[in-house]
């Protein structure tokens, strides 16, 4: 998430009440979760076993609950409560603001493109030329849609990231600060859900298809020219490359990777990365072949028992 305008660091501890460590000169430029961060970013980290990872990070701007050393051209900022001041900050520039018009004032839509009636759209949201949303589609704050865009009835398009962080006694919701990000020639089917990112862009890629009821979970990444049949679920923040096809109700772990022209066959559960132009199949979903071979196999175990049960008597 980007802020509007650069934000010196004296201003931002000011705001979090924090304590300064390191450069006093640094300006944050957006913040991002671990995951998303670039360099400029804001992140934070309340966890100790983790401090080393955020600080060797690219973000700029850490966010801790103790003092440590502070790496060279960095700023730490300490207060008692990072997430608490993290969130906080997300939720003073992605604000809450609901609507109080079925299409927001300040939303952008570009030349021919066709908007049917009982369509919601948020506010910043931009949409491109010659796309054509339908009939009941809700396209929240901050999407950005490209040219010759298709979305069918029921799809909703930049919902909350569904991003909990866990205490002792309940799960506390992190306030979603990302996009959704729509390239040009996409084509999404009725039903379907696609999650903002909590601080970073959910991604479609360009000329990629969904089918109806497909859900695609915050941060994911999706490369151009892909398709997904009904009933795909995506865990948050997996990268997806260019021209793989995910067949009917195929299940994909969060934060999983999965190259380019990769086939995976219909029910099959992803759990780890999978290597470029291979066929999946399975649960955990290994190689189509492989998984062939050891079904196969099984078939044959209750035979294989009675033979052998017959040999030792």
């Amino acid at each position: 998430m980007k802020f509007p305008n650069p934000i010196p660091v004296k201003e931002i501890a000011k705001r979090i009440g924090a304590d300064i460590i390191g450069s006093t000169t640094q300006k944050a430029f957006g913040i991002n979760e671990i995951h998303k961060v670039r360099p400029g970013d804001i992140t934070f980290s309340d966890v100790e076993k983790y401090f080393e990872k955020s600080l060797n990070s690219e973000a700029t701007i850490i966010i801790l609950n103790k003092i440590v050393p502070c790496p060279e051209g960095k700023t730490i900022l300490v207060v008692d409560k990072p997430f608490e001041a993290y969130d906080s900050l997300v939720r003073e520039f992605r604000p809450f603001r609901p609507l109080t018009a079925v299409v927001a004032e300040d939303a952008i839509i570009g030349k021919n493109t066709h908007i049917e009636p009982n369509v919601i759209i948020g506010h910043h949201v931009e949409i491109g030329d010659n796309c054509y949303i339908q009939a009941g589609v809700v396209i929240q704050d901050y999407t950005i849609i490209g040219n010759n865009v298709v979305i069918q009835s029921g799809t909703v398009i930049g919902s909350d990231a569904f991003y909990f962080k866990r205490k002792p006694e309940e799960y506390i919701k992190w306030r979603s600060g990302g996009r959704v990000v729509i390239k040009d020639n996409v084509e999404i089917a009725a039903n379907c859900t696609i999650n903002k990112g909590v601080s970073g862009d959910t991604i479609l890629g360009e000329g990629t298809k969904l089918d109806c009821m497909v859900h695609i979970g915050h941060g994911v990444e999706v490369g151009a020219n892909c398709l997904f049949a009904a009933q795909v679920g995506i865990g948050g923040k997996t990268i997806i490359d260019e021209g793989v096809v995910l067949f009917g109700q195929v299940g994909v772990a969060q934060n999983i990777h999965i190259a380019k022209n990769v086939v995976v066959l219909a029910k099959s559960g992803i759990s780890k990365n999978l290597e470029e132009k291979k066929v999946y199949f399975g649960y955990p979903a290994k190689e189509a072949k492989t998984t062939f071979r050891e079904l196969a196999a099984l078939k044959q175990l209750p035979e294989f028992i009675r033979a052998n049960l017959k040999l030792t008597k």
